[in-house]
């Protein structure tokens, strides 16, 4: 009896060890940001820091006080993701990123351009992004609706081009009014907040 629960005990074990090293490798990772890396935040105006101080106060100025590397804010209030896609390229041959941080599709969303159309846009901008060298981290927007439910989409596309995304932070600020300056948009609190979220998943993925 002794040996029969040790043997279960010892198979338990063995796939509890199994289950972790099967999670940790399906997990996407970066390579280690080097001391001069160049991180570049491109999106609209959740980007941009609209409803803060964009200069000091953005998830860009802030995550660029916690990451020790440069951070360009290119994000443009407004823009969809059509737009954002035909502007990529000039700003990635501009500042030659390692990192582009994506947060794009809140301007698709409110206007109901289409899950499609938002999917497509979204993934040539990861495939400029990764053909520059540069890597990606995708950062998930919600509908903003009562659900604040997060478009498939998004999971879809982090899984395909195993990159690493934030899913649960801009569906957590939308419902906390306390961040907000106003119906959409974060405050200071509420950027910082994002950036701090951000900084963590660099670091889970091994990018600092």
């Amino acid at each position: 009896m002794l040996k029969q629960r040790q043997s279960i005990s010892c198979g338990i074990l063995l796939w509890c060890c199994f289950c972790l090293i099967s999670c940790s490798d399906s997990l996407p990772t970066l390579r280690p940001l080097a001391s001069n890396a160049v991180i570049l935040a491109f999106g609209d105006s959740l980007t941009f820091g609209t409803g803060a101080n964009s200069q000091t106060e953005s998830y860009p100025a802030v995550l660029q006080q916690l990451t020790g590397r440069t951070v360009i804010n290119a994000g443009i209030p407004g823009e969809i993701s059509q737009q954002g896609l035909l502007r990529l390229p000039m700003i990635l041959d501009q500042t030659k990123p390692d990192l582009v941080v994506l947060c794009h599709g809140g301007n698709d969303l409110i206007r109901q351009l289409g899950n499609d159309q938002l999917k497509n846009n979204l993934e040539k901008m990861i495939r400029l992004i990764q053909k520059s060298g540069a890597e990606v981290l995708l950062i998930a927007v919600p509908r903003f609706s009562i659900t604040l439910a997060v478009p498939d989409l998004y999971t879809e596309l982090a899984t395909a081009y195993k990159i690493p995304i934030e899913l649960t932070i801009l569906p957590e600020l939308e419902r906390a009014s306390a961040m907000k300056s106003d119906t959409i948009h974060p405050n200071a609190m509420g950027y910082k907040l994002l950036a701090e979220r951000i900084n963590r998943l660099i670091f889970t993925a091994g990018g600092v």
